[in-house]
C-alpha cells in the first residue's frame, strides 16, 4: 500500500464531499441534523471507506452518487429520505381500489403500485367472454377512462407518483393516467410515476404479451419518445427482473436476463433516431428479493455497476443520469408458502433488508396470505409496518452501502457481474435479447434452473421451512379475501352504460385514425391514444383496433 494510494483516497473522498455530497445536502437537506448509534457520541458517518486501498477499490467501488455506481445512485441514500414505500395492491373493481389506496397512504405508504387484473392486462374489456372468471381477481378491473377516474379520485398527481404494473396494453393506461391529470389541473409534466411496459419479459417468463414482438417494440419506443417530450418525471420503462426470477432464474441469470433486456431496448430507442441521452434517464429496473440475504445485496451493486459500464462504454451516454441503475424491488413472491403462513413475515422482512442494504429506490413488501390468496387489509399493514420498522428503527438507512468492504460481499459482488456479463455475451452472439427470446435461448435457461431448484427442494438438499422440514398440522389460514363475480356484473352494467352516454362517432372517428396511424411505422400512437381515452374508447376497443392491424402473438411451440 503506497502513500500515494492513501493520499488518492483521501483526496477524492474531500472531493466527493465538497462537490458532489454537499450540493445535494444542501438543496435537499436530511432527515437528522445528526446520525448516532444508540450511544449519541458516537457519530455515524455518511459513507465509509478504507484507511487506505489498492486503486481496485476506486475503479469498481468508489464513491456514492458517482460512476460507476456500485455504493448507490445518490451521495447520501437514505440520509436524505427514505426508499419509496410503495406497496402493489389492486383487486375488484375501482371503487375497492381506490379505498385500499387511501388506507395505505394513511398508513404511510408513499407511493402507489397499481395491480391490474388478468383481462387488463391483455387489452380485454370487463365484458369480452375471454374475461369471464377473471375480473378483479388478481388486481382492478380497468377498461375506460372512467374507472380510472374512480381509481385515482381524491389522490393528487402532483404529490403521489403512480407505479403501474402493465405491458401490452401500457400506453393506453399511461394515456388513462394522463387524461386524469388533465381533469385534476396537473399536466403530463407534473406527473411521477412508472410504467411497466417491458414485454420482453412477457415473452419469457410471464405471458401477458398481446401483439408480435416488433409493434410491440415500436409501442414501448413510441413511449419514449412521448414522454421524452411531454412527461419527463414519468419513468418510462421499468425493466424487470422480478418475473424472471419468479419463473426459475438464478440470482445470476435475474441480472444478466434484465439487462440484456434493457441493452435491446437502448438499441431499439436509438435505431428509431432517439438521443440516448434524452430517454435513458428515464429508463428504470424492477428486481426480485429473494431469501439468500447476502447474496440478494451483492445482486444490487452489481446491477448497478454494470448497467453504468454497460450505457457509458457501449452506448457513449454523456449524462451521468443515463449511467444510473435506478431500481424498485418486491419481495419474493415464489419463497412465500401457504404452509405456516406466518413464517412470511420473516422471509419478507429478511429479503426487505436485503433490498435496502442493496440501494434500491422503492420497495413492497408482500403480504403474508399472498400464497392462499389476494391480501386482506390486516396483512397488507403487517408488511407495510416492516418495511417502517427497517426505516425508522433498524438504523441500516443511517450510512449508506454498510456491508461494503465485507471481504464475502465483495467478491460475490464481483462473482454475479462477471457471470452476469458472460450470458450477456453470449446473448449479444445470438443477436440480442430479442433474438434470443425468439429462439427461446432465455426461455429454455430459466426452465433448467427452475428444475434444478425444484428438484433440490424435493430431495431436501434445500430446506424450506414448514414444506420440507419443520411441518405441522396447522392447517387454519385466517381469513382470506374473495373476489366474487358480483364484480363483474357491475363492470358490464356500467359499460353499457358507458357506451350510451359517450359521443360514439367520435369514438370511431379517434379509433380509425389510430388504425391508419399503426400502418403507418413512422407515426407516433400515444397522442391519439391520449385523445382516444379523453373521448371514452375503452381499453378493449383501442386494443382491438391495434390487434386488426397488429395482429396476435402466439408463440411458435403453440402453433
Amino acid at each position: 500500500m503506497t502513500d500515494s494510494t492513501v493520499n488518492k483516497t483521501e483526496t477524492l473522498k474531500k472531493s466527493w464531499q465538497e462537490n458532489t455530497l454537499a450540493p445535494l445536502v444542501k438543496r435537499f437537506g436530511e432527515r437528522k441534523a445528526k446520525f448516532t448509534t444508540s450511544a449519541e457520541d458516537m457519530i455515524v458517518d455518511t459513507v465509509y471507506t478504507p484507511d487506505a486501498d489498492s486503486d481496485s477499490y476506486l475503479e469498481k467501488l468508489g464513491l456514492p452518487g458517482e460512476y460507476p455506481f456500485t455504493r448507490g445512485v445518490q451521495p447520501n441514500m437514505y440520509r436524505g429520505r427514505f426508499w419509496t414505500m410503495r406497496q402493489y395492491a389492486g383487486f375488484g373493481n375501482a371503487k375497492e381500489s381506490n379505498e385500499r389506496y387511501k388506507f395505505l397512504i394513511a398508513q404511510g405508504q408513499t407511493g402507489l403500485s397499481v395491480a391490474f387484473d388478468l383481462p387488463t392486462q391483455i387489452g380485454y374489456d370487463a365484458d369480452h367472454a375471454f374475461a369471464e372468471g377473471e375480473v378483479g381477481k388478481v388486481g382492478v378491473s380497468i377498461s375506460s377512462l372512467r374507472d380510472m377516474q374512480t381509481l385515482l379520485d381524491g389522490i393528487p398527481l402532483d404529490k403521489v407518483s403512480i407505479s403501474m404494473t402493465i405491458n401490452a396494453p401500457a400506453a393506453v393506461l399511461l394515456a388513462m393516467v394522463i387524461a386524469v391529470g388533465k381533469q385534476q389541473g396537473v399536466s403530463a409534466k407534473q406527473l411521477r410515476g412508472t410504467v411497466q411496459n417491458d414485454i420482453l419479459k412477457e415473452y419469457i417468463a410471464r405471458g401477458t404479451y398481446i401483439f408480435p414482438p416488433a409493434p410491440s417494440m415500436r409501442l414501448i419506443t413510441d413511449i419514449f419518445r412521448y414522454c421524452a417530450a411531454e412527461a419527463p418525471k414519468w419513468n418510462t420503462i421499468s425493466i424487470s427482473g422480478y418475473h424472471i426470477r419468479e419463473a426459475g432464474s438464478t440470482a445470476v441469470q435475474e441480472v444478466a436476463f434484465t439487462l440484456a433486456n434493457g441493452i435491446e431496448y437502448v438499441k431499439q430507442a436509438v435505431a428509431a433516431g432517439l438521443d440516448v441521452d434524452k430517454f435513458a434517464p428515464q429508463l428504470s429496473f424492477f428486481f426480485n428479493a429473494h431469501n439468500n440475504f447476502l447474496e440478494e445485496v451483492a445482486k444490487f451493486r452489481a446491477a448497478r455497476r454494470l448497467w453504468a459500464h454497460i450505457m457509458r462504454d457501449r452506448f457513449g451516454a454523456q449524462n451521468a443520469d443515463s449511467w444510473k441503475l435506478r431500481f424498485h424491488t418486491q419481495t419474493g413472491g415464489s419463497t412465500l408458502t401457504a404452509q405456516q403462513p406466518d413464517n412470511n413475515i420473516v422471509r419478507v422482512t429478511i429479503q426487505a433488508l436485503s433490498a435496502v442494504l442493496g440501494g434500491t429506490q422503492s420497495l413492497h413488501t408482500n403480504s403474508k396470505d399472498e400464497a392462499l390468496a389476494l391480501p386482506t387489509q390486516k396483512s397488507v399493514e403487517i408488511a407495510l409496518r416492516t418495511q417502517q420498522i427497517i426505516a425508522y428503527e433498524s438504523g441500516a438507512a443511517d450510512t449508506v452501502d454498510p456491508l461494503a468492504g465485507s471481504y464475502y460481499v465483495e467478491w460475490l459482488t464481483d462473482e454475479i457481474e462477471r457471470r452476469a456479463g458472460e450470458y450477456i455475451a453470449k446473448i449479444d452472439d445470438l443477436g440480442g435479447a430479442l433474438r434470443a427470446v425468439e429462439e427461446g435461448y432465455i426461455q429454455r435457461e430459466i426452465q433448467d434452473a427452475a428444475y434444478r431448484a425444484q428438484r433440490a427442494v424435493e430431495k431436501g438438499a434445500d430446506v424450506v421451512v414448514g414444506v420440507n422440514r419443520f411441518q405441522t398440522n396447522e392447517h387454519n389460514a385466517g381469513e382470506l379475501l374473495r373476489v366474487d363475480e358480483t364484480v363483474r356484473q357491475n363492470q358490464m352494467a356500467a359499460l353499457t352504460d358507458l357506451r350510451r352516454a359517450r359521443d360514439n362517432q367520435a369514438v370511431t372517428d379517434v379509433l380509425g385514425r389510430i388504425e391508419q396511424a399503426a400502418r403507418e411505422p413512422q407515426a407516433l400512437l400515444m397522442p391519439l391514444i391520449v385523445e382516444a381515452v379523453e373521448a371514452y374508447a375503452t381499453l378493449g376497443e383501442i386494443c382491438d383496433t391495434l390487434r386488426g392491424v397488429f395482429g396476435e402473438y402466439v408463440p411458435e411451440n403453440w402453433v
